[in-house]
């Protein structure tokens, strides 16, 4: 089979190897893998940027994928051949809160991820693909559904009549504007041009702020708000957005920490968040409970991932990773591989 690999850690080395197909063992099914999608942490595993958490050479790397099982092992029960299957991103975090037993086989990180023809799962590894989603619809889901899914339903508690802010449209942007709207929300969203608010306004955003054209845009996001501030935000800049988003908030309201698009540190002023009582919480995808929760809302409710309209190959995947980097894609960024 052919994989994708950096032998030695470095973008610049990442290349097309051929494998020996992986056969099941017990407990285990094997996936023909059809699609994955990009994160921003595959990039840096690809770099090596993990460090002791990562494997430093030979990793097959991206951590989402969706396939079709191709065949079972010895006392694998609920899996057959032709199931359409999503991985899970954190395979040994069954349910429950995070726990440190659980984060230790990432995909695509400690072990080898999903860009290669064929993978071995274990079992309990992976969910079924809902039938109204293609394969490249259901890649999108493990990492940046499941984190928004856990920012705005699972830890948010958004339901209707809360106000949740986005920034951007990148993948876990617009699932949290997707999953708010469809928790009956009002949604506020930042992006940062014409074109971009127009999509944020089709996918059901109320109020769009373009944060190019206005840096002081929590003070306008307040004052949409007549004054009431922002129950959840999903935040994903970082460094540079941080700020602002603490000037949009509502008192009590709880800050999703996601992403550092912007950078990794940023200024905090301690005093405005305990006199505001504001809430900032680290947010990751879930548990294989979670993600299991988040593809049945799918199902139900239609809503559909936002696929990039640039989709690579197993051959093009550094230069999928260069464009995700360049910031330039909307919605998920994604790989057909079979």
């Amino acid at each position: 089979m052919r994989a994708a690999r950096v032998d030695q850690m470095g973008l610049e080395n990442l290349a097309l190897v051929e494998l020996p197909d992986p056969a099941p063992g017990p407990g285990e099914v094997l996936v023909a893998m059809k699609a994955a999608s990009l994160n921003y942490r595959d990039l840096l595993a690809v770099k090596g940027g993990y460090g002791s958490m990562q494997k430093q050479e030979k990793l097959i790397p991206l951590s989402d994928g969706a396939g079709e099982i191709v065949a079972v092992g010895e006392k694998v029960r609920g899996w057959k051949v032709g199931d359409r299957v999503i991985s899970c991103f954190f395979p040994d975090w069954q349910a429950g809160p995070l726990r440190m037993e659980c984060v230790g086989t990432d995909l695509g990180g400690r072990f080898d991820g999903v860009a290669a023809e064929k993978r071995v799962f274990r079992q309990d590894a992976l969910v079924k693909l809902p039938d109204n989603l293609s394969y490249l619809e259901g890649a999108s889901l493990p990492c940046a559904a499941a984190t928004a899914w856990n920012a705005v339903i699972e830890k948010g508690g958004v339901g209707p009549g809360h106000r949740v802010l986005t920034q951007g449209t990148g993948g876990v942007s617009l699932f949290a504007l997707q999953f708010a709207v469809m928790a009956g929300a009002e949604v506020y969203a930042t992006s940062s041009s014409p074109e971009k608010l127009d999509l944020l306004k089709t996918l059901g955003a109320r109020h769009v702020f373009n944060y190019k054209e206005d840096q002081a845009w929590g003070a306008s996001v307040q004052k949409a708000t007549r004054g009431l501030g922002i129950d959840v935000a999903v935040e994903i800049g970082g460094a540079e957005t941080l700020k602002q988003t603490m000037r949009a908030m509502t008192l009590g309201g709880t800050i999703a920490m996601v992403g550092v698009v912007t950078g990794a540190k940023a200024e905090l002023n301690v005093p405005i968040v305990a006199m505001q009582e504001t809430r900032i919480e680290g947010v990751t995808a879930g548990s294989r409970a979670s993600l299991q929760r988040l593809v049945d809302a799918i199902s139900r409710s239609g809503v559909k991932p936002v696929i990039d309209q640039r989709v690579f190959t197993l051959e093009t995947l550094r230069e999928g990773l260069e464009y995700l980097a360049s910031g330039k894609h909307v919605g998920k960024v994604c790989v057909e591989i079979g």
